[in-house]
């Protein structure tokens, strides 16, 4: 039975317009990916198939994510979002084109979320004010990219190519990798329902990890909203704009929003956006364009395309509604 809920703000409901369900989202054992058992392996492709074609996000579990990784990264995120230490944050406030590094606190009717975005690949980025960040972050990144490479070889061959084609299509080994650390609500008191208003992402794939659950909500293939709660230690996987694009909507991306809870609890996320070569073209394959499915967006270099609404790199947004031909 799927039912509907809504997030309790202090003693009020939230707007009903935030109501979503809680609907089962698809598991993917990652180690049966890698598994030398050709059963194992052909089930858990099977089920990567559907979950790509299907839903456009899933779970990732028994993945290889240390355990000691993920709790010094909350840890140091914790720590640098002190509400004591606010005036020294400020110093990573964006203020070039070319900075590496973006801090920014929002409480308004549209956003509340204090954040930090830094860019961790192809050379990682964090503030000077920190001592251990930049160690926890590298570990973190690294072996995120490990499990994001494992995710391209498979649906590779969900998608009828050799286990490289992602990789070499995107060119992920100079892939830009951007990891937004976010605490909701903000220190300061939240102002609206909304921690982060409807979007998709640009890249490859969006890999989530956080300290507590709820608040995140996904807009299916069925037009219906649904409640996010990540198992214990579970990645979030969530298919990007490029990967819909790459795959000329064979593989689409989905809206997604945070709803917060007026402050009741703070709750942590730690998202990467897995992004091709700056430098890399993306276009629809001609394998996945026919009579039938026409190209269905245009071509253009990642680092375009994150352009496109007037952004830098670092702000990672999307511009699939540029993109898009229909």
């Amino acid at each position: 039975m799927v039912q509907t809920t809504s997030f309790l703000l202090g003693d009020h409901q939230h707007n009903d317009n935030y109501l979503a369900s809680d609907e089962e989202i698809p598991t993917i054992d990652y180690s049966m990916l890698l598994s030398h058992d050709t059963d194992q392996r052909s089930i858990a492709l099977e089920l990567l198939a559907h979950a790509c074609k299907e839903y456009g996000f899933f779970y990732l579990v028994n993945h290889t994510m240390p355990d000691d990784v993920l709790k010094n990264i909350l840890k140091d995120i914790s720590d640098y979002f002190d509400p004591s230490t606010l005036d020294e944050r400020m110093i990573s406030h964006k203020k070039y084109p070319s900075d590496k590094i973006c801090w920014q606190l929002n409480a308004n009717d549209g956003e509340n979320r204090e954040y930090l975005k830094v860019i961790a690949h192809p050379k990682d980025q964090v503030p000077s004010n920190t001592i251990s960040f930049g160690k926890t972050t590298e570990e973190y990144n690294n072996e995120m990219r490990k499990i994001v490479a494992g995710l391209a070889r498979a649906m590779s061959k969900n998608l009828g190519f050799d286990e490289n084609y992602i990789e070499k299509a995107f060119q992920m080994k100079l892939g830009f990798d951007v990891i937004a650390m976010n605490i909701y609500p903000p220190n300061s008191e939240a102002k609206s329902d909304i921690g982060l208003p409807d979007h998709t992402d640009p890249g490859f794939v969006i890999t989530l990890m956080q300290d507590v659950n709820g608040g995140l909500q996904i807009l299916s293939h069925k037009g219906n909203w649904i409640n996010v709660y990540i198992p214990h230690h579970a990645i979030l996987i969530q298919l990007g704009d490029h990967l819909e694009i790459l795959t000329n909507g064979k593989y689409k991306s989905h809206l997604h929003r945070v709803i917060v809870n007026k402050n009741k609890v703070k709750r942590i996320s730690i998202v990467t956006l897995h992004g091709p070569s700056l430098d890399k073209f993306i276009v629809p394959d001609t394998k996945f364009v026919d009579d039938e499915n026409p190209q269905n967006y245009i071509g253009m270099t990642y680092k375009k395309s994150l352009e496109a609404n007037g952004n830098k790199p670092i702000d990672a947004q999307s511009s699939l509604e540029q993109i898009k031909l229909v």
